[in-house]
């Protein structure tokens, strides 16, 4: 038996396009993920199902029939579940992990590495977007602070025309014209 290195290299781009949120999770379709790890969406879910201890609700979840119309409409490469009788299962990061213990293949392995590392990526992206929005608002703070003191500054120059303004008793000595 020859020990070749299986390389599966798909690229980012189309598991982020695979990537949906739903419920508040950024989450992977079951048939999604089978195209990805090359299996078919019913050995994938059968292979679930049998090591379904290792599936917690945090892990992978059946959307409601509902959701499922939601995110065919949402999403075009989703279109195949229009004709599926069956409700799919969704897959987050840390199921679409587990998956690959439970479909125990090479090309498996290395797929959920680069899915994790897209993951990582979203996360990544998503923390360096929180610190600039608090940056902005920080901004935003000192904009209105400087707001403030120029509203301060106008005031007072207004007053200051108001105060030349009003007639000014004259001061000094008065010369008579008498004479």
């Amino acid at each position: 038996m020859s020990e070749e290195k299986l390389s599966v290299k798909i690229p980012a781009e189309i598991i982020l396009n695979k990537i949906i949120e739903m419920r508040g999770k950024k989450v992977m379709v079951d048939s999604d993920l089978a195209e990805l790890y090359g299996v078919t969406t019913k050995r994938l879910n059968e292979q679930v199902k049998r090591n379904i201890k290792r599936f917690p609700e945090d892990f992978m979840f059946q959307v409601t029939k509902e959701e499922k119309d939601a995110v065919i409409l949402q999403f075009e490469h989703l279109n195949k579940l229009k004709f599926s009788s069956t409700l799919p299962y969704v897959f987050t990061e840390h199921g679409a992990v587990m998956l690959a213990s439970v479909l125990n293949s090479d090309k498996a392995v290395e797929v959920n590495i680069q899915i994790v590392r897209v993951f990582t990526q979203i996360r990544e992206l998503l923390a360096s977007n929180l610190n600039l929005r608090l940056e902005v608002e920080k901004i935003k703070k000192k904009i209105d602070n400087q707001d403030k003191n120029i509203e301060v500054i106008f005031r007072y120059f207004d007053e200051l025309l108001e105060q030349q303004q009003q007639p000014r008793k004259e001061i000094g000595y008065k010369i008579s014209k008498e004479k």
